[in-house]
């Protein structure tokens, strides 16, 4: 146990360590659609999920909460996103019982094709480009004691556009604790992104200069390579705990609160509530990004619901979540999940 509380401080420390930042640097990082939150229960809870996830999401939220599955979970989440963008996020749980569980995930934010402009040609060149990113995750996760797991994950990275395209690995890794306070409260921490740095590379960052014009027998096709600069992942610490306020036969209601600090903007807190009937009909509510400064909309709703046993133990869970993105186009998520 004192390994535990070490480990949950330590964790605890390195969050208040990187949180001196005092500038904000927003637009400084690779990779963002990592940031994109998955899940309809989790964003109808306004994100406070580390220490409440427990469904085949918690791959993107807390590797270490797979182990609260009791089961196997296949899960499909589609979310149209901001500026006409499709973000959808497939995951798979294994349960391999005192082995731990493993965990498979895709993430893939896309957008239709469009047209190519030019100065010359504003109204289009005939031609078309397209642009998507997209990551493919592996976790395990295992229970070290009755009251704490740990997982980890390794995630492949890719971003292109056009005839461009970088690549990248990147790790998350989480902690779950659970107490007997409070009618059991949890605590939850995650670091995600720690990774390699991206860097876009492509046939278009190829051209020719010709050295000295001026010069008779110049070559005008000496080749010469672009050079992008490169960036981070966009690397985050969050700490979240939650507890049942209300815990009867019929009814449970969740609180939830969670604290963030990303490398690439300023601190913030995600708070959420979940009131449940019988396990079977869920109602849920948040807001995301409390205090970070000249953020769009945060208030999300959302609602649940789980089917009884169809073949054995085979049932079938449905997510839908609404979150306001202020000025922005307001964000509605689905998600269907398969327990077996």
């Amino acid at each position: 146990m004192k390994k535990i509380y070490i480990v949950i401080m330590f964790i605890v420390a390195a969050s208040f360590t990187f949180a001196q930042q005092n500038v904000s640097k927003t637009g400084t990082t690779a990779a963002t659609f990592l940031e994109i939150p998955s899940g309809g229960r989790a964003i109808g809870m306004g994100g406070a999920a580390v220490s409440t996830i427990n469904d085949a999401s918690a791959l993107y939220w807390n590797p270490s909460a797979i182990t609260n599955l009791e089961q196997s979970q296949f899960l499909v989440s589609h979310t149209n996103w901001i500026a006409q963008t499709n973000f959808d996020f497939a995951a798979l749980v294994i349960n391999l019982g005192t082995f731990g569980s493993l965990g498979l995930s895709y993430t893939s934010l896309s957008m239709p094709d469009m047209q190519v402009t030019t100065v010359e040609k504003p109204d289009g060149t005939g031609e078309y480009f397209s642009a998507g990113d997209m990551a493919i995750g592996l976790t395990y996760a295992r229970t070290i004691t009755d009251r704490f797991s740990i997982g980890i994950t390794a995630k492949f990275i890719q971003q292109k556009i056009w005839h461009e395209s970088a690549y990248g690995f990147g790790f998350d890794a989480g902690t779950t604790f659970r107490t007997d306070l409070l009618n059991g409260l949890v605590i939850g921490a995650t670091i995600s992104n720690f990774g390699s740095s991206m860097q876009m590379t492509g046939r278009d960052t190829r051209a020719f200069y010709r050295v000295d014009a001026t010069k008779l027998g110049s070559n005008e096709k000496i080749p010469y390579s672009i050079e992008t600069d490169s960036w981070d992942l966009p690397l985050y610490i969050q700490l979240g705990i939650s507890t049942n306020v209300i815990k009867t036969d019929d009814f449970k209601w969740l609180v939830a609160v969670d604290a963030l600090h990303p490398n690439n903007n300023y601190e913030s807190v995600n708070v959420g509530s979940e009131l449940s009937y019988k396990n079977v009909l869920f109602l849920r509510g948040g807001y995301q990004s409390l205090f970070l400064k000249e953020s769009e909309g945060g208030l999300s709703l959302g609602l649940g619901v789980t089917t009884s046993d169809i073949f054995g133990s085979t049932s079938v869970v449905f997510d839908y979540a609404y979150r306001d993105f202020g000025r922005l186009e307001s964000v509605h998520v689905f998600t269907v999940g398969i327990k077996f």
